[in-house]
């Protein structure tokens, strides 16, 4: 009997047709981790903080922005509170990444780094509703790519919707569509809460 010895070397991407290559998911996981932390000064430092603290301080507005949604707009325009359903409703509306921070009770849609720029007046409005974008000179504390849905329930923040590969953002239009959704949603049931006047 001959036995066939396997000679692994350093995976490749898979080629599904001819010139198309489709690279593994934990190679994109790894891709996507290293895209993260090379906004860091010192990404050993962060890496480390994953490992100790749950989340890692990356500066924004160098490769990305994240807008601040609170978890009321969302639930509103999610029409649910159950945090599954949102994080589906989420991945399926956005098609981009997004942080859950439990703790605060919102949501952190990243997107390009320009997005602050270009939303200035936008997002003047929008701090009526608490959202907020957030770019150059700020800090947001991005959990591991590891810490997604299934484990939830375990830290502070979450990947809502986790980033698939390096540089895939959420499409800021569409972020502004939800937020616009949402604050329609909360501004039609805080009218529909206020008493009416009762003629004589």
């Amino acid at each position: 009997m001959t036995s066939h010895k396997s000679n692994e070397g350093p995976r490749r991407p898979i080629e599904s047709a001819p010139g198309v290559l489709v690279h593994p998911a934990a190679d994109r996981l790894l891709a996507a981790e290293h895209w993260l932390l090379s906004t860091h000064p010192r990404p050993k430092q962060a890496r480390a903080e994953w490992a100790d603290r749950g989340a890692a301080l990356l500066p924004l507005g160098t490769l990305f922005s994240a807008a601040r949604i609170p978890g009321a707009l969302v639930q509103a325009v999610a029409a649910t509170t159950e945090a599954g359903e949102i994080d589906a409703f989420l991945e399926d509306a956005l098609s981009g990444p997004v942080i859950c921070n439990r703790r605060h009770h919102c949501y952190y849609a990243l997107l390009p780094a320009s997005t602050p720029a270009t939303w200035r007046d936008a997002a003047d409005d929008w701090r009526t509703q608490d959202v907020d974008v957030l770019g150059r000179g700020c800090y947001l504390g991005v959990p591991p790519l590891t810490t997604a849905k299934a484990s939830r329930h375990k830290g502070d923040s979450y990947w809502s919707v986790p980033m698939p590969s390096p540089a895939i953002l959420c499409q800021p239009l569409t972020v502004a569509r939800l937020i616009a959704a949402g604050a329609h949603q909360l501004a039609e049931a805080a009218e529909s809460d206020k008493p009416r006047a009762v003629e004589p």
